[in-house]
């Protein structure tokens, strides 16, 4: 699944102003551009079922208008303004009980399933008040199951009809119900067949869990604990089956019907229904589990795999919206292809299936070739769309394809386990992503990522290993950052073994546990297995929290030319974990020598061990360091003169590097050093300790003044030719106000808001006649095209033009609105509506207004919109983040619009964090609001309060006294309570 939740600012990331904050919770982990590539294999726009015209009441909001797109001779017309999910009430038998005591489920825990499901066929009469869910399940005992064990099922939110077993109706003494469970006390030894008949209220479920109905068509999102809201079912990953899904449904209100595998049968019934019966050949656990039922049109391509197998590839959307699909069809070939290349891994089936709805939690979910998939990870036009947008539908449907193998053919025995099919496969996108795109700045964009929302969580309440000791809702783990950690870890044995060597590693973890739900363990033993080795400490990084930080100190003889290298490390405690043991940490390091040049490297000497260092008779000048004690030092031989080291190379690791590198030695790193990653990282070094130095000077009423070498260095930087645009684009951008904020012992949003402004404007002076070049040089009236020489010159413009808009001059604004009125794509058009909105006043009034009249009836391009000016740092900007929650686009029970708001506006530290605690108070009363509606939704929104100990006393006070409002809150859902309470929690 994507976890990545739809980020409020990936749309304004490009302009180089919005601020780095909560917002990590809903970012998509792909916003960095992306080129494209031919394909061999041409797509079409077809209709593969019928589409009703007049849709019903309790449907997707379509204001009838002009024709836009004919199939099979039926016209789809409209403006869509908003889509949502209904809020009635639902009917007594579903309504919730007051909220069970929350229950902790630990690791150390976990007991084999006592029975297995081998097969199960699922029956659906889906209706407009009523859907009636039958199960048929094959069960066996489990290896481990005592001889008069329990059945126990979960369920949640349903009616029983009936239960039997083996066609024997059960009696009311043979089973019992509560709000969580079904358990039949004595089932028959041996197997047996259960059939359990259930009613659930798909219309009436705004939870976004399970099957519910958005925009009139039925569909469902299962993981991690949603088939339980479908049917009483033994609802985890280690139960896995076959399974057929026949749906029944009226044929002209839902034409398409859709499920896992391949369609084995359909055909007409009575009464104007008709049927379809899906087979699923490979086993899988219920969260894999999908059904998507409504009028929906679809673009179909195909794609022969390396075997020579043909595959149709179908994306499903409401008709209007399939010309915006082009690009996700392109993604998913380029995925499949890619993982043929890299991985030797083909897809598996005949067909593979994309549906596209606006109200889904999650940013997609690779339901076994029956993918769902958020709206705007989809559906793209140049228009509409920017290039954060295309390169996230690139990385993300890369995503889910990937998980075909991990994840759904190979799956997590358990949901501690989620880091071994997430994080492998969010790697597995990160390399997809780089490997089309520009490696370097993909790189940044995720280390990016991770320090600004992983590491502060790391220093919180809510630290967790990256396979937690325990949770209370396994959904509040499924955030991008906490996957992007586990990437890392993935990361580092790629970092160890090489590119061949991971690979025999991924060949034998396959080999052995396909078909299988297995443990991080598991691939640990296949990777140092397959590559005859042992990573001493590596099983750490999986039990343990926090963020390591690495102290290095080096020193140079002359005489005998050795440079010595002192390394030690320490994790903080975090909650649970008083002590920490050391941790395996790869240390790329290379050597650069006074003219900029690498130096080959010898040799190294550690641990009583001299290692020679050569690479098939070739000079080294790149290598890993495995520091694996609390302290360790590692000396080089037959170095000539003193080096500058550079150190963590490519980002080696996850951790927090302390060096003694001097200001002079930044700086000459910055200029010279081979490795562009540490070429970035001298720059946003050299910026953080500048800003916090402003900081402290700000915080004493001294006068701000800028160190002029900074600004050289950032000149040098705009004025080198011979770089990636896009790479200078990120170098000249400053660090957010949380990375600021975190390396603060009592943070002070207003300092640093302060301070983050002044040195924009500063640069923006200084550098003015070079910034006014790179926008008139990077201007192009081609059409738009999705490749990174395109993506890199528009991010460079854009970046440029954010500076100077911060000068407010009246000769800046001119240009801003130039940009703005004669953009001919989303990207530039946005960026210039974005550098206008930085000031407030009139042109930027007469800005909004006039995006929004333009594009009011794209729910997409208006939730950046709202985006836009959530994540304002205009002075009070919570009373216009209150208006526009009764904005007429807006709809609280749509996630990409929670996001984009109220997500958002938590984005904008010096608003959210405002002295007076009125962002507090906006956010807490929200957050129960939306709990009614929306649980996951409402968690992540909470997750803004986890880390109220960080600033002064009277903010601490006001964050508290939310937190605690919303902990004592009526019938709170679990999601909210564990956030809120281990918020709490001292």
């Amino acid at each position: 699944m994507a976890r990545r939740l739809i980020s409020p600012a990936a749309a304004c990331r490009g302009c180089g102003f919005v601020n780095a904050g909560f917002l990590g919770a809903f970012s998509s982990l792909h916003h960095q551009s992306l080129p494209s590539c031919s394909s061999k294999r041409t797509s079409s726009v077809k209709n593969c079922f019928s589409y009703r015209a007049n849709s019903r009441k309790e449907g997707s909001r379509w204001i009838r208008s002009e024709p836009f797109l004919s199939v099979n001779s039926a016209k789809f017309v409209g403006k869509r303004t908003s889509c949502s999910v209904a809020t009635e009430p639902p009917p007594a038998a579903t309504q919730e009980p007051e909220m069970d005591a929350p229950k902790e489920i630990f690791l150390k825990d976990y007991k084999k399933p006592d029975y297995l499901f081998d097969k199960v066929d699922l029956q659906f009469q889906l209706g407009e008040e009523k859907t009636i869910v039958t199960s048929k399940i094959v069960v066996s005992p489990g290896v481990e199951a005592g001889i008069s064990a329990p059945l126990v099922l979960h369920g949640s939110d349903l009616k029983l009809l009936s239960i039997k077993v083996n066609g024997t109706e059960l009696k009311g003494e043979e089973y019992a119900v509560d709000s969580r469970h079904l358990t039949i006390s004595t089932p028959p030894a041996g197997v047996f067949i259960l059939e359990i008949v259930t009613e659930i209220y798909p219309q009436l479920n705004t939870s976004l869990e399970g099957l519910y109905k958005s925009t009139g068509n039925f569909c469902t999102q299962c993981e991690a604990e949603g088939f339980r809201k479908i049917t009483y079912f033994q609802d985890r990953p280690d139960v896995m089956a076959k399974y057929t899904c026949r749906i029944e449904a009226d044929k002209t209100l839902y034409p398409v019907l859709l499920s896992n595998g391949n369609l084995i049968e359909q055909g007409d019934l009575e009464g104007g229904k008709h049927y379809a019966l899906w087979e699923d050949p490979f086993k899988k656990p219920s969260y894999l589990f999908a059904l998507v039922a409504g009028q929906l049109g679809c673009r179909e391509d195909s794609f022969v795999t390396c075997s020579g197998r043909n595959v149709t590839l179908r994306i499903w959307t409401p008709a209007q919206d399939l010309p915006k699909t082009a690009h996700a069809m392109y993604s998913l070939k380029a995925a499949m292809q890619w993982d043929e290349e890299v991985f030797g891994l083909e897809y598996d089936l005949d067909l593979f299936n994309i549906v596209v709805v606006p109200d889904f939690n999650m940013g997609a979910m690779e339901n076994k070739s029956l993918n769902i998939f958020q709206s705007r990870l989809v559906l793209a036009s140049p228009e509409t769309a920017t290039d954060g947008d295309y390169a996230a539908i690139l990385g993300v449907v890369g995503h889910e394809y990937f998980h075909n193998w991990t994840g759904n053919r190979v799956t997590c025995r358990d949901w501690f386990q989620l880091t071994l099919k997430e994080g492998l496969t969010v790697f597995r996108d990160q390399e997809f992503s780089s490997d089309l795109g520009c490696r370097t700045v993909k790189r940044i964009a995720d280390v990016s990522k991770l320090r600004i929302y992983q590491f502060p969580q790391d220093a919180g309440p809510m630290a967790h290993p990256i396979r937690p000791h325990s949770y209370i809702k396994m959904d509040n783990f499924y955030t991008g950052e906490f996957l992007c950690l586990g990437a890392e870890v993935v990361r580092m044995y790629k970092t160890m073994f090489g590119a061949s060597g991971f690979r025999k590693g991924m060949d034998l973890y396959f080999q052995r546990h396909d078909g299988q739900a297995v443990t991080c363990e598991d691939f640990y033993a296949a990777m140092c297995d397959a590559n005859n080795a042992q990573l001493p400490n590596f099983l750490q990084w999986y039990s343990q929290a926090g963020t390591p930080t690495v102290k290095a100190t080096s020193s140079y003889d002359p005489s005998s030319q050795t440079f010595s290298l002192k390394l030690s490390q320490e994790v903080p405690p975090t909650p649970g974990q008083p002590v920490k043991e050391p941790m395996f940490i790869p240390i790329a390091v290379g050597l650069v020598d006074c003219t900029g040049k690498d130096m080959p490297l010898t040799s190294v000497y550690s641990d009583g061990t001299l290692q020679t260092l050569s690479s098939d008779g070739r000079p080294v000048f790149t290598t890993v360091l495995q520091f694996k004690k609390k302290e360790e030092e590692f000396v080089f031989k037959n170095v000539p003169e003193r080096p500058v080291p550079s150190l963590l190379r490519g980002y080696s690791a996850p951790v927090r590097l302390d060096s003694d590198l001097s200001e002079s030695d930044l700086f000459f790193l910055l200029a010279n050093d081979s490795d562009e990653f540490n070429r970035w990282e001298a720059g946003q070094v050299l910026a953080r300790k500048l800003m916090l130095s402003l900081v402290a000077d700000f915080q004493e009423q001294k006068a701000l003044v800028l160190n002029p070498k900074f600004v050289d260095g950032l000149r040098s930087i705009l004025r080198n030719t011979s770089l990636d645009k896009e790479f200078i684009a990120k170098a000249i951008t400053l660090p957010g106000q949380g990375e600021i904020m975190d390396m603060m012992a009592v943070a002070d949003p207003d300092a640093v808001h302060a301070v983050r402004n002044f040195t924009k404007k500063e640069l923006a002076l200084q550098l003015k006649d070079d910034l006014l070049a790179a926008v008139t040089n990077n201007r192009s009236s081609e059409a738009y095209t999705f490749n990174h020489d395109s993506m890199a010159r528009r991010a460079l413009k854009n970046t440029c033009l954010a500076y100077l808009a911060s000068l407010n001059e009246p000769d800046v604004t001119e240009l801003a609105l130039h940009e703005y009125k004669t953009a001919t794509n989303m990207t530039e058009q946005f960026a210039a509506l974005a550098a206008l909105s930085q000031n407030p006043g009139q042109d930027r009034d007469d800005a909004l207004l006039d995006f929004y009249n333009k594009w009011q009836d794209e729910y997409l391009v208006v939730s950046k919109w709202f985006a836009l000016q959530a994540t304002s740092d205009i002075p009070g900007n919570v009373v216009n983040v209150q208006k526009l929650l009764s904005h007429p686009a807006f709809d609280l029970r749509n996630p990409n619009k929670v996001y984009s708001l109220i997500g958002g506006f938590c984005g904008s530290p010096v608003n959210f964090h405002a002295k007076d605690g009125s962002g507090y108070k906006f956010l807490g009363e929200i957050v129960l609001q939306l709990d009614k509606i929306n649980p996951q939704v409402a968690s992540r929104m909470v997750s803004a309060f986890s880390r109220w100990r960080r600033y002064d006393e009277t903010r601490q006070a006001l964050a508290k006294a939310q937190l605690e409002m919303i902990v004592s809150a009526n019938g709170l859902s679990e999601n909210v309570y564990e956030i809120a309470s281990k918020s709490l929690a001292d």
